[in-house]
């Protein structure tokens, strides 16, 4: 024993002229294996069989992009025209990322698990589960994670993503409950569609992930518009632009000598 702190990980394994991703050697993995697949093997921890990279892939580019408006993609930009390097100004969309803003997937995975858990234990079928579920949060007086969305009334990408997971067969349980829920507010005359969050959220808990991963899954996917953005304001637009005008009111006190 040297005395020195052992670091372990499960990872990734570097020697001199190696290096070995959970278990495979990068050189074998380049040029064979997309990066949808690679990424489901560093947080899974195994290779996906083809449908799950496929459906993965599916999922990472449903999260590339979504206008300029988000927070993650205003935040980059404007940090991009104060004449930053480029990752700065990723890194500051990615810390726009939060339980309102990319953090629902999280949010949405979790409950969904819970009524899941619950349609099991309690011997309830998923129409049953999404009846209570739905009754569950409007007692709290709160929103369900995953449902409704500022702009679509029907997200494209939650259609596109089911479709793909159902032709792929690796639509689950939780997509179940997730379209059962839906169902729900339709029937309660208030409709509220999945949103691409609430989608995401139940595949991923099909294909095995922990709920934890969520924001995860919206980073990997997002990190690409980011990019996209923050290189297009520094090559196109002049530093420090008026990004967006609003109206300012104060509304604090009137001016006031100072009487120290």
């Amino acid at each position: 024993m040297t005395g020195e702190t052992v670091w372990k990980t499960s990872i990734t394994k570097i020697e001199p002229n190696k290096i070995v991703v959970r278990g495979y050697r990068i050189e074998e993995l380049m040029g064979r294996m997309p990066l949808s697949a690679v990424a489901f093997l560093l947080l899974a921890g195994r290779m996906p069989n083809a449908k799950e990279a496929k459906l993965i892939d599916a999922i990472l580019v449903s999260s590339v992009d979504h206008g300029v408006t988000p927070p993650t993609t205003f935040a980059s930009r404007m940090v991009a025209s104060a004449g930053v390097p480029l990752p700065t100004a990723v890194a500051a969309g990615i810390l726009a990322v939060g339980d309102v803003h990319g953090g629902a997937i999280e949010n949405a995975a979790r409950t969904l698990q819970e009524y899941v858990k619950r349609t099991a234990g309690e011997k309830l079928t998923s129409v049953q589960a999404a009846r209570i579920m739905v009754d569950d949060f409007k007692a709290r007086a709160e929103f369900v994670p995953g449902f409704g969305h500022r702009l679509h009334t029907k997200d494209p990408r939650t259609r596109r993503l089911f479709q793909i997971a159902t032709d792929l067969e690796l639509a689950g349980k939780h997509v179940l409950l997730a379209l059962a829920v839906e169902k729900v507010f339709e029937a309660d005359g208030k409709p509220l569609p999945i949103n691409v969050d609430g989608a995401i959220a139940a595949l991923i808990l099909d294909l095995g992930f922990d709920p934890g991963l969520g924001k995860a899954f919206f980073l990997l996917g997002r990190v690409f518009g980011l990019v996209a953005h923050v290189y297009e304001e520094q090559t196109r637009e002049r530093p420090m632009r008026q990004m967006a005008k609003v109206d300012t009111e104060y509304d604090g006190p009137w001016e006031r000598e100072l009487t120290q």
